[in-house]
């Protein structure tokens, strides 16, 4: 089978090139995926594959039934949204939309199902079971695609018995695969506080309340959560990135406006850490005589990667690419949605080399001169085909 699934993967390739560079140029913004949406919905009808769109929004579910289609039920699941960037890369296929951008790789994630799709279709008489296929909207965006999709009942006619991703890497070559068993990536919280006060003249300040200072001194405060109330052994992230006083220089404003974000890999302390962050900006604002306004929505949860279905993720992708071509992965402050499917399911998310000679400078995620190279697309699917049918094959005990 594995003879059968490279000479698919090979016969695919420039099938997955051209919808990359479909999506590449045409991308839009968290549940706004309506073209992709279209574009995905026409693929699957031309490849005969059945499918129900439209969850939470723009969300498609399509599935692939084997013989004995409710023996064994499992899920691939891919992004498709993309960034508010403007791309600056020299590719014919860049963005034609202004100031939105695939710069996180989802436009390969979402093509190489689209060949993985067509792969498992040709050999479904194979094996045994159904396989699923997630196409999911906003993975950018709070509260997530994939929570609404779970919400919106995607897996109320059949329960996968597990959830594998994918991901693209630019700090590894193309051809190779990467695996972390247990906490992958972090949580992610989103904080957003406004310092109201009594503004005024920057002169008379004892007519004010200084809602710059306590703001300023709020962003101090706040490290102490990091530095005195986590555990020393406990990585969490606290940064604010944005401030607003729109003062002069001799206006105090009547408000200040912080935003920022919480990063942990310990639900527990997330949540505690929730309330100290909480607690210390209403303590430190009214000490300066102001009051806080703090926004701080629940987000997105830890990705957890099964260890026994990880496990066996890892030898069989070395099955693929070879030994030499597995990378073991570093965990992440960084975040994913994915992290509300394997709070529910035994999931594994793993990444895909992107790195070559025609991109080696590429810069980074989300960076405007993100870029792939296009022989990066023969791993994500065949590597893709071929754990799915190694997990649809055989026992997972």
């Amino acid at each position: 089978m594995k003879s059968k699934i490279q000479e698919l993967n090979d016969k695919m390739s420039s099938y997955v090139v051209e919808c990359y560079k479909h999506i590449h140029a045409h991308p839009e913004l968290s549940f706004k995926e309506h073209k992709t949406a279209e574009f995905i919905v026409g693929e699957l009808k031309k490849a005969g594959i059945p499918f129900r769109d439209k969850i939470a929004g723009t969300g498609i579910l399509a599935h692939i039934e084997g013989t004995n289609p409710h023996k064994k039920v499992i899920a691939l699941r891919a992004d498709m949204d993309a960034l508010p960037i403007c791309e600056k890369t020299d590719i014919p296929y860049s963005s034609t939309i202004h100031k939105v951008m695939h710069a996180c790789g989802h436009d390969a994630h979402t093509a190489c199902l689209l060949g993985t799709a067509k792969i498992l279709n040709e050999i479904k008489s194979s094996f045994e079971g159904t396989i699923l296929l997630i196409f999911q909207p906003g993975e950018e965006k709070a509260p997530g695609g994939a929570r609404l999709m779970l919400e919106d009942g995607i897996f109320k006619d059949l329960q996968p018995e597990l959830i594998i991703a994918q991901h693209v890497s630019v700090d590894y070559p193309t051809g190779t695969m990467g695996f972390k068993e247990g906490m992958i990536m972090a949580s992610a919280d989103e904080i957003h506080v406004k310092v109201h006060g009594k503004g005024g003249h920057g002169a008379l300040p004892h007519l004010c309340n200084d809602t710059v200072l306590a703001a300023a001194s709020t962003l101090v405060a706040l490290q102490q959560v990091k530095s005195r109330l986590c555990h020393p052994l406990t990585p969490m992230v606290l940064t604010f990135g944005r401030i607003v006083a729109d003062g002069a220089q001799n206006i105090i404003p009547h408000e200040v406006q912080l935003s920022g974000t919480l990063r942990t890999i310990n639900e527990q302390w997330r949540h505690e850490a929730k309330n100290h962050i909480q607690r210390i900006i209403n303590e430190t604002c009214a000490a300066h005589g102001c009051t806080a306004e703090i926004e701080m929505p629940d987000g997105y949860p830890c990705v957890i990667n099964d260890h026994s279905i990880t496990h066996k993720a890892k030898l069989f992708a070395q099955e693929w690419v070879g030994k030499e071509q597995i990378v073991e992965l570093e965990m992440r402050m960084t975040s994913e949605d994915f992290g509300f499917f394997t709070q529910q399911y035994p999931s594994c998310f793993y990444r895909f080399g992107i790195r070559g000679e025609s991109n080696k400078d590429t810069g980074g995620l989300h960076s405007e001169n993100f870029k792939i190279d296009l022989p990066a697309l023969k791993t994500g699917t065949g590597g893709l085909a071929w754990l799915a049918w190694k997990f649809i094959s055989e026992s997972i005990d």
